[in-house]
């Protein structure tokens, strides 16, 4: 017989998987499910395994809510800037585009005071027009936003077409930044207006 406590504090406290509890304890894959089921306890679903495993010390991320007038404003204008510019249609990340450094800045500094997200995790995606020198773009993301290049994706470069008002506007490049995590993406899509 296993005790219940110790599977109990296998399973969710130290977060391991039921074939890791099979390997401590000395049994079958099956018995540990049979213990798991006869104590009550209730198993985790694939997708939140795989996300214990790729996050094994736990989210890496934090939220928490204003304090102050000014973390009003900028929460404020976070949520509008996501709700407005942000993809809420990608369910396994948090991904905002623009070509404005300055609405990007804010958006970073969003997640970071709110989700305490650290900066060297987000990853960024660079989209050019075939008339701009993509290292140029890259070059002027990196200074504006004080980033490792290893952090920005290999640049796409779009044809040029008809050139109009956005892409004139447009001569270094459409930067998204990304937040790979699909919890933090659905308690931000959660805080939204709908």
């Amino acid at each position: 017989m296993i005790n219940a406590f110790y599977l109990k504090k296998l399973y969710k406290e130290d977060g391991k998987s039921m074939q890791e509890i099979a390997d401590i304890i000395g049994c079958s894959l099956n018995t540990v499910v049979y213990w798991l089921k006869k104590g009550g306890i209730s198993t985790r679903s694939r997708s939140e395994a795989t996300y214990l495993k790729r996050n094994p010390h736990g989210d890496p991320f934090s939220f928490r809510l204003p304090t102050t007038p000014l973390e009003h404003e900028l929460f404020g204008l976070g949520l509008g800037l996501y709700w407005g510019e942000g993809n809420k249609a990608n369910q396994n990340s948090i991904r905002l585009g623009n070509t404005d450094p300055a609405l990007i800045r804010n958006f970073i500094c969003f997640l970071r005071t709110f989700f305490a997200i650290d900066i060297t995790k987000l990853k960024f995606g660079l989209q050019v027009f075939s008339d701009i020198d993509p290292r140029e773009a890259l070059d002027f993301w990196i200074k504006q936003l004080n980033i490792h290049r290893d952090q920005i994706n290999k640049p796409v470069v779009t044809k040029s077409g008809v050139v109009g008002t956005y892409h004139k506007k447009n001569q270094t490049g459409v930067l998204t930044v990304m937040f790979h995590n699909k919890k933090a993406r659905d308690l931000l899509v959660g805080l939204l207006p709908m």
